[in-house]
């Protein structure tokens, strides 16, 4: 059986991969619009961050499963694969901590403008008088919105601050460090410190309007690290021009989709705006427990016919 990969993975796990009488094609650049050109024959596809569009789909002539290293898979045509007859399997939980650790990260990089001590001190400027002047983060109230694999990660991390932690999810899991809280809206307006763990979809498209920002304190810092699509992105330059509020962001709208280049983005221009280049998952603690679950989804698949962490069950 045939294994296209076309994202980063792992030296070691494509041998444990080829260790398996299986043939793998590894082709780490390829973009959406390359990959119908080399689909024919695979029976796997693996992708991270690489859109799978209809066209991929339509063209294969073997395909049995795409596999989304990590997590969220809204950049999968699912519907198109499932009149396909091609099953979707994801990675759930094995990026957790490291989003987690970037989130937590963001948070402490806004409150103490680390981004900006570093930008002047590049540039030969000492300005110790305005970067002294952080609150810090102890005592602050977090709101935790969606408490999932990442947000249940993000509640444990942010108690060791001293933060006090409360969530807003649907579904409720048990075992959570952190209070849950049914009025999203009170919530937002009582907090001091936002992070979003949403999936994208139809109720969380644009969840995060000029409503919810017109209820946010001043000052408010908001973090964003899971799905674009969740942010009207003219609200939030509105509210950090407006309403002082500090953004952190793993992920805005129309993303490069290659690694590397040029970037241009209306989110560059806000100064408290701080933006990483969607790294959220990319530690190698995190990459090679996604690999090795890919790994085993491949496996079982091509020993038992089973798909693990199936999202499209027909």
């Amino acid at each position: 059986m045939k294994v296209l990969i076309a994202d980063k993975f792992p030296e070691k796990y494509i041998q444990q991969l080829k260790d398996n009488s299986l043939d793998v094609i590894y082709e780490p650049k390829l973009g959406e619009n390359d990959i119908p050109n080399h689909i024919k024959g695979a029976d796997f596809l693996v992708v991270r961050s690489t859109v799978v569009n209809a066209k991929t789909i339509n063209d294969s002539d073997n395909l049995k499963v795409i596999i989304r290293a990590g997590s969220g898979y809204n950049t999968i045509d699912v519907k198109t694969a499932s009149s396909k007859n091609v099953w979707v399997a994801n990675c759930p939980g094995k990026n957790a901590i490291a989003v987690a650790e970037l989130a937590l990260g963001l948070m402490v990089a806004l409150d103490r403008r680390i981004a900006d001590n570093v930008a002047d001190f590049r540039n030969s400027v000492w300005n110790k008088a305005e970067y002294s002047k952080a609150d810090g983060l102890f005592g602050k109230t977090l709101a935790v919105i969606g408490v999932g694999n990442i947000g249940k990660e993000v509640a444990t991390r942010a108690k060791a601050f001293g933060l006090k932690v409360y969530g807003y999810d649907i579904i409720k899991l048990e075992g959570v460090d952190l209070e849950y809280r049914d009025d999203l809206e009170k919530l937002i307006s009582e907090a001091d410190i936002i992070t979003l763990h949403l999936p994208a979809n139809d109720k969380t498209k644009g969840m995060f309007n000029k409503n919810m920002f017109d209820l946010m304190k001043p000052g408010t810092i908001f973090i964003n690290t899971s799905r674009p699509q969740v942010v009207d992105e003219n609200a939030l330059i509105n509210a950090v021009n407006n309403k002082k509020i500090k953004a952190g962001l793993d992920v805005f709208i129309d993303e490069p989709e290659g690694k590397d280049g040029t970037v241009k983005s209306k989110l560059q221009v806000p100064k408290n705006i701080y933006i990483t280049h969607h790294i959220g998952a990319s530690t190698e603690q995190a990459q090679d427990a996604v690999a090795e679950e890919t790994v085993k989804i491949i496996t079982t698949f091509a020993d038992k016919g089973e798909v693990i962490h199936c999202v499209n069950k027909k």
